[in-house]
């Protein structure tokens, strides 16, 4: 018998997954495989009341994947399947602790239950990940089968955010931030890695917060918007995370050549951690870091920034920069303001994640809050 949920943000988000499983997922299984809501509900409510469970001393970290037994690839199976509830996840989550590993989840007529464990879900398979106490993301893989998850749904606590993939602002950074809402890359259509989403993924991993410039290539003015002396200057400039891009056509076979561009991806993530702004070229090569942003003489200061987020209800609005967070938010806001070509990232301590941009239309700096994306 499925139990009453408790939980009110798993009755506010239901119905809205079921609609988005039956529009982009399962398409290819029959009516039996589609995702009621009530299910959906059942299965958010035992994962939310499990993240506030300690076992052993420990939090739990728990994957679950929403699918049948019979259609998942080379599972394994309990003999006898448990019953959905907090108890048997917490008890059951250091099992699926390392990445790829979900318990596997579904329902009968009168009950949801936990079948076992899989490894190889298929895509847009809908996945609950308990990330901290409380905090709770909806997420499937891409059709692609490679990269960050396509995050649908976050909750923590009382606040419930829907991802909106129809944001406006996607044209004026497609490859960061249609790559995070599962959108195809007309110009990446056959790279492995998107590495400012794996970027940002770093710099947002060491919860130290940072700030990471992305400048032209072969060009100076950036100088221009940087405090002099800069306190670490890369010489010769560092271009091993160039070079591995540049490689692909030849090292796409090579088992190691995506494990390697990830390791360059986190040492550059942790220079970022560093005080100051971490400066790059949109190449990828590594020019600088604990950079100070001054404002460029012959610019005024930015004076406002159109704000938004990628979620359903929320209106992008301009604010004064001050309202954006701290030094890092107003060093990024200013540098876009000067340097138009130029892209600001900035990690906030509390895991709040920024992109700045200019924006050509409507003659401003656009800051995508994309946490929500991120996690």
């Amino acid at each position: 018998m499925i139990s009453d949920t408790t939980y009110l943000g798993a009755r506010m988000v239901s119905g809205a997954l079921e609609n988005y499983f039956k529009e982009h997922a399962y398409q290819s299984l029959d009516e039996s495989h589609y995702l009621p809501a009530a299910i959906i509900e059942a299965l958010i409510d035992a994962s939310f009341w499990a993240s506030l469970r300690k076992e052993e001393g420990y939090l739990p970290k728990i994957s679950v994947a929403l699918i049948p037994p019979d259609v998942a690839t080379d599972p394994l199976r309990f003999a006898t399947p448990v019953r959905l509830t907090p108890h048997h996840l917490v008890k059951l989550s250091p099992a699926v602790v390392q990445p790829s590993i979900h318990l596997g989840v579904w329902y009968t007529d009168n009950d949801v239950l936990i079948w076992g464990t899989i490894h190889d879900i298929p895509d847009s398979c809908l996945v609950l990940e308990v990330i901290e106490p409380g905090l709770l993301v909806i997420k499937h893989k891409r059709q692609e089968g490679y990269g960050k998850y396509v995050n649908i749904a976050v909750l923590k606590g009382d606040q419930v955010k829907l991802v909106d993939d129809r944001s406006l602002g996607l044209t004026e950074y497609p490859d960061l931030l249609a790559s995070l809402l599962g959108k195809s890359l007309a110009i990446a259509l056959d790279e492995p890695i998107n590495v400012l989403v794996e970027l940002a993924v770093a710099m947002r991993r060491h919860a130290r917060g940072g700030l990471l410039l992305l400048v032209p290539p072969d060009q100076h003015q950036w100088k221009d918007s940087i405090v002099h002396p800069i306190s670490y200057i890369i010489d010769p400039i560092y271009g091993g995370l160039s070079d591995l891009i540049q490689r692909y056509p030849m090292d796409r076979r090579r088992a190691d050549w995506k494990s390697n561009i990830l390791k360059i991806i986190d040492i550059i993530g942790g220079f970022t951690a560093i005080d100051g702004a971490t400066i790059m070229t949109k190449n990828y090569e590594f020019l600088a870091f604990g950079a100070k942003v001054g404002r460029n003489q012959k610019n005024a200061q930015v004076p406002k920034v159109l704000l938004s987020e990628p979620i359903v209800g929320n209106e992008a609005e301009i604010v004064d920069p001050v309202k954006l967070g701290g030094t890092r938010h107003l060093a990024a806001a200013q540098f876009v303001h000067d340097q138009r070509e130029a892209m600001a990232l900035v990690a906030s301590q509390d895991g709040v994640f920024t992109v700045f941009v200019w924006s050509a239309p409507t003659q401003i700096v656009h800051a995508h809050r994309i946490d929500v994306l991120l996690l």
